[in-house]
């Protein structure tokens, strides 16, 4: 027995990792471009405005990628839209490295952004429909801890390319067509989601899959539970998800992913290069400072997975809520008093990265994957991923528009007020999910 629970839980980590990948690609396609700003502004000849929409088109074709991704992924299964998406993934590296005009560039851009709102997802709601409860929220977190890692190579690659000529932005993108391609051939080696097989009536294959990652399960009880779930509500796609009891689960939905953006976090990721050098750094300093930046990402995102599954979901949220706004006040504080001494800058950014890291970074796909019954969660996690994707287009958008016209550090000010009222959010209306079935969770948000 001891054998065979080893088996299944190598198996089942393996297939997580493969599954996070998608992560990884979105965490390097979302920041990437960091590094390409300056040299795609002056190739481009951007105005502030075309710069604002170069960067947010990606997330244009995030809004589409992740509100459609839902019913392919019920008609065709998570693991056969993932193989789609890692294709996308790979033609947006291609594209965007190769482009002779902008309109090329933006269009190979909107296809990244196509496949990394898919990626947000499907990725985590394919792992949280294969993980036992106990290791659900550590698993799923892996899809976080690929994101950063993604987000690191991009900062680390930008920074080894960026002496290589005029033309490193080329590089910078192109190095992304590697580890779409692995992920791609890695993905012919994981099993379809037990849950979506049971959906389309391959009960005994999907039988077979609980099998081998719930060793020490009753896998009987485990598909009785998922069968009673799921023919609870027959009607499929044709379930009124925006009436009750359903709406107020797709309402916090959009709050988490609206909360999570208003953290400033990608206005970080995507212009950290710029911000430090308009606080007076050097070209070299700057991009070694993201590296600092996405180093801080990791460390704290593989410190939440430890605890995530111990102390929770809501405790994180809240904690980080706390620590951000206090980080994100001393940042918009540097800039409106112009006092940038020594590195006290990068300490509040990395102070707020911490942060973020430990809660929203490792626990947003979390809650995004697992707050929703079975019927409607491919629709409940595609709304609070459009939700993600919204306002993070809408504010990528509007940042370098409105840091030249009101500056850096009211910009930031929202961001920490924004925070502060998340804190009250996540404490009023969220449900703790540690340590639960998903079909726990859907008969307590239900009743609620």
């Amino acid at each position: 027995m001891k054998t065979q629970n080893t088996v299944s839980k190598n198996y089942l980590f393996v297939t997580s990792f493969i599954a996070a990948l998608g992560g990884l690609l979105f965490g390097f396609d979302t920041a990437v471009i960091s590094g390409t700003i300056p040299f795609i502004t002056k190739y481009f000849d951007l105005s502030d405005a075309w710069l604002g929409w170069t960067v947010s088109s990606a997330l244009v074709g995030c809004l589409i990628g992740s509100i459609s991704a839902g019913k392919p992924g019920d008609i065709f299964g998570r693991r056969t839209m993932l193989k789609v998406l890692a294709v996308m993934f790979f033609l947006s590296a291609l594209g965007t490295g190769l482009a002779s005009n902008l309109t090329v560039f933006i269009i190979a851009r909107f296809i990244g952004g196509l496949a990394i709102g898919g990626a947000s997802v499907l990725s985590p709601m394919y792992i949280s429909e294969i993980a036992p409860a106990h290791l659900r929220g550590r698993l799923v977190a892996t899809s976080q801890l690929a994101i950063v890692s993604g987000i690191l190579i991009a900062f680390f690659s930008n920074y080894l390319l960026m002496g290589t000529g005029e033309t490193n932005w080329r590089y910078m993108y192109l190095a992304g067509t590697v580890p779409a391609l692995i992920f791609l051939v890695l993905l012919f080696f994981v099993s379809q989601s037990p849950r979506w097989l049971v959906m389309v009536g391959k009960v005994e294959e999907a039988k077979e899959v609980i099998k081998k990652v719930n060793a020490a399960e009753d896998v009987e009880k485990i598909m009785e539970e998922i069968t009673q779930s799921i023919n609870k509500d027959s009607l499929g796609w044709n379930v009124a998800i925006f009436k009750e009891p359903y709406l107020r689960l797709v309402l916090i939905g959009v709050a988490v992913g609206m909360f999570n953006q208003f953290t400033g976090i990608n206005t970080i990721l995507y212009y950290a290069p710029t911000i430090f050098k308009s606080a007076g750094f050097s070209d070299n300093s700057a991009f070694f400072q993201t590296v600092m930046v996405g180093l801080t990402n990791l460390v704290f995102t593989i410190i939440a997975m430890t605890v995530i599954d111990k102390l929770g979901r809501k405790f994180l949220l809240m904690m980080g809520a706390v620590g951000m706004s206090i980080f994100l006040g001393l940042f918009a504080h540097t800039y409106l008093s112009q006092s940038f001494s020594g590195y006290t800058l990068l300490l509040f950014v990395m102070g707020f990265i911490a942060f973020f890291a430990a809660s929203q970074g490792a626990v947003i796909w979390v809650i995004l994957s697992e707050m929703f019954p079975n019927n409607i969660r491919a629709r409940g996690s595609s709304i609070g991923s459009f939700s993600h994707w919204v306002f993070n287009a809408l504010i990528s958008f509007l940042f370098p528009i409105a840091a030249t016209h009101i500056g850096v550090g009211p910009v930031f000010v929202f961001y920490a007020i924004a925070t502060v009222f998340s804190f009250f959010f996540f404490w009023k209306f969220l449900t703790e999910t540690k340590g639960k079935s998903l079909e726990e969770i859907e008969r307590e948000t239900l009743k609620q």
